[in-house]
């Protein structure tokens, strides 16, 4: 039977890889330290998700508590595995832009050093299987902040005139001279390095530039997460901070389930070099105060939040993730989650988890 390596295996994406990869068959190693809890404090944790694993995909699942960036522990689980590995999913990551400020060395360490370190043994020990990398819009820095953006009531908006306006923002944008945050330099250069290995060395390498990933497994946290932060904000009536851009700045969100399914659609056909810009789409995106007014309808609980006016360097004011390129190859992937089923099922999970 293949093995499926899955890097942050108790993060909101690992989780679900996990969970559902042993259903198309893999066995699944997951690889995760715990770093969430050291970047944002025990509520960030994630042991409960592992623990969740553990329970309930038994004997298919094998948990590995070692850091990606420390080079041998990275070689020695490669070297035991080595080419029953099918596939890996890399989703571990440092990934808040405030907290690299605070340790840039760990935040390139984990993000780019260590995708480096995979990449070499995945080369070396397994190299037909697939690699499927977790990276973020953030390589674009905030040069989206250039399109011709018009101010609504609850949120910025694209000019109807812009080739981006009915779709997104494709992969054409260049993610060269622009102010992307420590965060944003340590995962661009992860992207290009999986980017490389694919054409250098004519490896299955895949580059999923992520929007704003969430679902009900998701440990938000004030630094990262945030529509999974402000609806535990709801529910616990805890207050909640805006930062900057009046909170008319937009994301598009994508449910963690219809991420995987995407994933489950690559690792059936996989290909080379390829990168695709991932999200909810015009599909499912809101403002942060829209998503405060689903919030409070869906919850019935009335959000406590303040607006600061500085904003997080190299945020974006607009971010839509045009789908064309992922639905043309791969067309039977079917989005489910518009951005209120989102929420809906966020605060259902979050209700169980708090009781």
């Amino acid at each position: 039977m293949q093995i499926c390596l899955v890097t942050g295996a108790g993060g909101l994406v690992g989780s679900e890889a996990c969970e559902r990869f042993v259903g198309e068959g893999y066995e699944v190693v997951g690889v995760d330290n715990d770093s969430r809890k050291a970047f944002f404090g025990a509520d960030a944790s994630v042991d409960w998700r592992l623990q969740q694993l553990s329970e309930k995909l038994g004997e298919k699942f094998r948990l590995v508590r070692e850091d990606i960036s420390d080079r041998d522990s990275v070689q020695n689980i490669f070297s035991e595995y080595g080419a029953d590995i099918g596939l890996i999913i890399h989703c571990a990551a440092q990934p808040s832009h405030d907290w690299a400020m605070t340790n840039p060395f760990l935040d390139f360490e984990v993000n780019a050093n260590g995708t480096l370190n995979l990449l070499e043994n995945f080369r070396e020990y397994c190299p037909t299987s697939t690699f499927i990398h977790m990276s973020t819009n953030k390589v674009y820095g905030d040069l989206p902040n250039e399109l011709p953006l018009v101010e609504h009531e609850t949120r910025w908006e694209l000019s109807p005139t812009h080739k981006f306006y009915d779709c997104g923002v494709d992969e054409s944008m260049s993610i060269d001279q622009s102010t992307h945050s420590l965060f944003g330099v340590s995962k661009t250069a992860a992207d290009l390095l999986v980017q490389e290995y694919g054409r250098y060395f004519g490896l299955n390498t895949v580059v999923l530039r992520g929007g704003c990933l969430t679902g009900p497994s998701h440990s938000g946290t004030q630094l990262h997460g945030f529509l999974s932060y402000l609806c535990k904000c709801a529910i616990t009536k805890q207050p909640y901070t805006i930062f900057g851009y009046g909170g008319k700045q937009v994301r598009d969100n994508i449910h963690s389930s219809d991420l995987i399914a995407m994933m489950i659609e690559i690792a059936k056909a996989p290909r080379s070099a390829m990168v695709y810009n991932v999200g909810g789409g015009r599909y499912s995106n809101c403002s942060v105060l829209e998503a405060i007014r689903l919030i409070e309808d869906v919850s019935g609980a009335k959000v406590k939040y303040e607006i600061v006016s500085e904003n997080r360097v190299g945020d974006h004011l607009w971010w839509i993730s045009d789908l064309s390129k992922f639905k043309a190859h791969y067309p039977k992937w079917k989005q489910k989650f518009d951005a209120r089923g989102l929420i809906e099922d966020i605060c259902s999970g979050l209700t169980e988890r708090t009781l």
